[in-house]
């Protein structure tokens, strides 16, 4: 039987003496008695460690995981194949032990990567700097609006519903303690935002917009860019949640985006149920002393020789903390690392084929779709997302496609309740012709 409390009956009296306790129970009665348990817990009895290996393997088993399971689902959190150089590499304990440089000019690897992930993201999004990460794509954009009213002074921000149902839950709870507003802007019949409703809403430091937006649309990014600038001062934030989307579409930068944010999961980083993943956040230079988080430059020394330093360090943990634009104390340091492990492995020109993949079996499978009858209620372009609406009654089959190990997507109305019937689906490089007709197959039965 493996022992997973190492200290002996000696050791603990040995370390009890030392701290002037005469038993276990003294260490806790600073703690009321109302609050302490009383007597001992009530745990099953121990198990080998091959019966406890059996018991989380069946565990496992209730989770419908890939590749045993067929899952059409995205929404934020993408199955993409990864370049088996990225876990190599980042299972190095050089790079897997290393965290926030607390004294960063001795951390010269650390910076040296973050400043190399930091140049691929102002690359990716046509931004002119970016900083170390942020925690994940919905802290990045709470971050942005908030970025966006320490630039203008001003109280209201607009966010499309279009956007992440989930990151727009996120920004409520960052601003409810604030006063400031948030403004929700409706999307239309094709599944694009309604940028008109933009008109009516007063000052507002800024708009944010996603695209490929929550519904798999490509927003009109050059429409948005016009009718937000119509008021200067207010600044136009793109969010996305599938990065890899911008190795086809052109980048938030060059139509006209101030701040950039969103999920960088899709690069290298893989699914884990849900996390951890990082945020990415690029914006313009004008703006840079207001942005969250870190960043990372690049100088020589007095011989000389290239060096990293970190340039800006906007925290909580410094001693103007009161001053401080952010605080977040930490970038997703890891995940960052395996996100430019996978950018440069890929190169430029392996996100464009990828995402170019992506487009095309999305397309074919939505068109299978369509050709079964179904209703596509968006016509709005999408890259690898897009929403279809069944008929009443749809759960029953989904349930049984469940039981066939198949997820056909993610029912929409529970986050949008005018959307009953209406399921999410994401296709991927992960996904084969035949699973994709076998899918539409199951679906008609």
């Amino acid at each position: 039987m493996m022992r997973y409390l190492p200290h002996t009956a000696e050791d603990i009296t040995a370390m009890l003496a030392t701290v002037g306790a005469n038993s276990l129970e003294d260490l806790f009665a600073a703690i009321p008695e109302g609050c302490r348990r009383k007597g001992e817990m009530d745990l099953p009895e121990p198990l080998t460690e091959w019966e406890l290996n059996r018991h989380m393997e069946g565990l496992a088993r209730e989770n419908a995981v890939s590749p045993e399971f067929k899952i059409y689902m995205g929404a934020g959190s993408y199955d993409h194949f990864i370049p088996a150089i990225v876990p190599y590499l980042a299972g190095r304990s050089e790079v897997y032990t290393a965290y926030t440089p607390y004294q960063p000019e001795i951390s010269q690897g650390t910076l040296q990567a973050i400043f190399e992930y930091q140049t691929l993201v102002c690359r990716l999004l046509g931004l002119e700097v970016a900083n170390a990460s942020m925690y994940d794509g919905a802290s990045a954009l709470a971050e942005a609006l908030l970025m966006a009213i320490r630039i203008n002074r001003r109280r209201r921000v607009a966010v499309s519903k279009a956007i992440h149902p989930l990151y727009r839950r996120v920004v409520e709870t960052y601003f409810r303690p604030t006063g400031f507003e948030i403004v929700e802007i409706p999307y239309l019949k094709n599944g694009r935002t309604d940028l008109s409703a933009i008109a009516g809403s007063g000052e507002l430091a800024a708009v944010a917009v996603q695209s490929p937006n929550f519904f798999g649309c490509i927003e009109e990014l050059n429409a948005a860019e016009a009718a937000i600038h119509a008021d200067p001062k207010t600044l136009f934030i793109t969010a996305f949640s599938e990065p890899l989307a911008y190795g086809l579409l052109k980048s938030p930068g060059s139509m006209g985006a101030d701040i950039a944010c969103g999920e960088g999961q899709s690069f290298g980083i893989p699914r884990s149920f849900g996390g951890p993943g990082l945020g990415m956040f690029a914006s313009r230079m004008q703006y840079v002393r207001n942005m969250p988080g870190r960043l990372i430059g690049q100088t020589r020394d007095v011989d000389g020789k290239r060096g990293y330093v970190l340039t800006l360090a906007t925290r909580e943990q410094h001693i103007r903390r009161e001053k401080a634009t952010s605080n977040i104390c930490s970038n997703q340091g890891l995940c960052a690392t395996m996100s430019v492990m996978y950018m440069a492995s890929v190169g430029g020109t392996g996100i464009r084929e990828l995402a170019a993949l992506n487009r095309d079996k999305a397309e074919y499978l939505k068109n299978a779709f369509a050709q079964a009858g179904f209703s596509l209620p968006f016509t709005a372009p999408t890259f690898n997302e897009f929403v279809v609406k069944f008929p009443a009654g749809f759960d029953a089959i989904y349930r049984r496609l469940l039981e066939k190990k198949i997820v056909a997507g993610l029912p929409l109305a529970p986050y949008y309740p005018e959307l009953s019937n209406h399921y999410l689906f994401c296709v991927t490089e992960t996904s084969s012709r035949e699973d994709l007709d076998q899918l539409v197959k199951e679906v008609r039965a």
